[in-house]
């Protein structure tokens, strides 16, 4: 006899194997692509913010912990360019710590509403003191007394401990500007690998990849 509970779980079960869609919003070639990554990573950021997709700069990025376990989170690329790929972080946090010991991460974009994906292989490196300090000034105070308050990555016994020290936070510094938090600041994601996908029809998805050789950049295409 078939429970309740089994019967759900058939029924989901069917439900995500009949989930699928057939991509039929573009195609990537050969022929138009940008000869340069970062180049091609800039039109496609360009158009996902012309597109209005929610958070277009939210990317995941993977870091891997010391038993070799990959770790991932979503964090916001604050600005990029040929030296890389930019966020920011408390410098105590679990990704920061693995970062450390493995400077190698990988980047993913997802944007679903024009069926691309990019995904971004490098090194991450912390950023100067000085572009730390500049963006950290240009952020909400609000945003700011935050990165004070949270000991990232950190077990606490609850959320009103969090709020009540911000509470404390923001009255200590509500007369001046608050100070640079020196365990906070930011990664460059310097960039040896790119891959962008865009969905095809009947699975037929475009994948062209970008390995850095030196100094040039060699570009294949993937079987999807």
């Amino acid at each position: 006899m078939i429970s309740e509970t089994d019967a759900l779980n058939d029924q989901l079960k069917k439900q995500l194997y009949d989930a699928r869609k057939s991509y039929k919003k573009g195609y990537l070639s050969e022929d138009n692509i940008a000869e340069n990554p970062f180049s091609q990573f800039k039109q496609w950021y360009e158009e996902a913010e012309k597109s209005q997709l929610e958070e277009p700069n939210a990317m995941v990025i993977a870091t891997v912990d010391k038993q070799g376990r990959p770790n991932t989170r979503t964090v916001l690329l604050k600005s990029f360019d040929e030296k890389g790929f930019v966020f920011f972080t408390n410098y105590t946090s679990q990704k920061a710590k693995e970062i450390e010991k493995n400077p190698n991460v990988s980047i993913q974009f997802l944007w679903l509403g024009l069926e691309r994906q990019v995904k971004i292989r490098g090194k991450a490196k912390k950023i100067p003191l000085k572009d730390s300090m500049r963006y950290f000034f240009m952020r909400p105070k609000g945003s700011q007394i935050g990165a004070w308050v949270s000991h990232q990555s950190r077990v606490i016994s609850s959320k009103a401990l969090l709020v009540n020290e911000y509470r404390k936070i923001k009255d200590k510094f509500s007369n001046g500007d608050v100070p640079y938090p020196e365990f906070w600041g930011g990664y460059c994601v310097e960039a040896d690998y790119f891959e962008f996908w865009q969905g095809g029809e009947d699975r037929l998805h475009d994948r062209l990849v970008f390995e850095l050789d030196q100094n040039s950049w060699n570009m294949k295409r993937l079987s999807p």
